[in-house]
């Protein structure tokens, strides 16, 4: 991709201007975990993260493309030109920096487990407490994910694991009792509490971040091919800018109800 435009945003960026030039930026997310991204019965890419780049590129002085890919393969997309960049959740690990670079971390949020109101599990406070009570249960996780990297590295041998490919079928198994408990981002969570389905669930066990837990990253960032070094400054510069202005506490508030800014 020609980066001419970008390089230009940047310099504007820091000046306190926008870019004349457009380009066009294509962003990877899955459509498939809200309220950070979604497909709308229209089959618009929609929520937090769609809203975000949208502004995001609006800093830049480019357009954005939005494409909706499988969990699974969004890396791989990524380093075959698929799009130019990812904004789908996805935390900063290191195990993902082998193959991809990070922008600055932009928002983070703590993983819950969540079981039905009525279990057992929910008297469980301290990690612990969840070991003990979880022992030899079915617990649910999206695949690929740092839930599923906790879970093999602080449970194994310990739950029967089952893995989803995304979110939204974790949740159908949950809410129909074919598993006893998930794993996920509290805010996944939340979603699913204002569904009809989702109400007679709640949260257990400590919330799990990357302060105690390595596995868990270091918040979420833009993924970028390592090469793309001009993009991924455009891209810090506008988040930066975004922050400044109020712009990602604002979307934050709106669509978790709470502010997740890494400040």
């Amino acid at each position: 991709m020609k980066l001419t435009s970008l390089v230009v945003a940047a310099a504007l960026l820091a000046a306190g201007g926008t870019a004349s030039a457009q380009e066009t930026v294509r962003i990877g997310t899955e459509g498939a975990y809200p309220p950070w991204n979604e497909t709308d019965p229209a089959g618009n890419l929609v929520g937090f993260e769609v809203d975000l780049g949208n502004a995001m590129c609006e800093k830049m002085g480019v357009t954005c493309e939005w494409v909706a890919q499988d969990w699974d393969g969004i890396i791989p997309a990524l380093l075959n030109g698929r799009y130019d960049l990812i904004m789908a959740g996805m935390s900063i690990t290191e195990e993902r920096r082998q193959a991809i670079e990070f922008s600055d971390g932009y928002v983070t949020d703590p993983a819950m487990f969540v079981a039905a109101a009525d279990s057992d599990l929910i008297s469980a406070k301290s990690i612990d407490d969840v070991k003990a009570a979880i022992e030899g249960k079915a617990v649910g996780v999206q695949g690929a994910t740092i839930h599923q990297n906790f879970l093999d590295q602080e449970m194994s041998g310990l739950i029967d694991v089952r893995l989803y490919d995304t979110q939204e079928n974790l949740e159908l198994d949950l809410a129909s009792g074919r598993i006893d408990a998930g794993l996920a981002d509290r805010a996944a969570w939340e979603a699913f509490f204002a569904t009809d389905s989702g109400g007679g669930f709640t949260v257990f066990g400590p919330p799990l971040n990357g302060a105690e837990y390595p596995v868990f990253g270091e918040g979420v960032g833009v993924g970028v091919r390592k090469d793309d070094t001009d993009l991924l400054a455009n891209v810090n510069a506008a988040m930066a800018a975004l922050k400044a202005d109020g712009t990602m506490k604002t979307l934050s508030e709106e669509y978790f109800g709470y502010d997740i800014t890494i400040y």
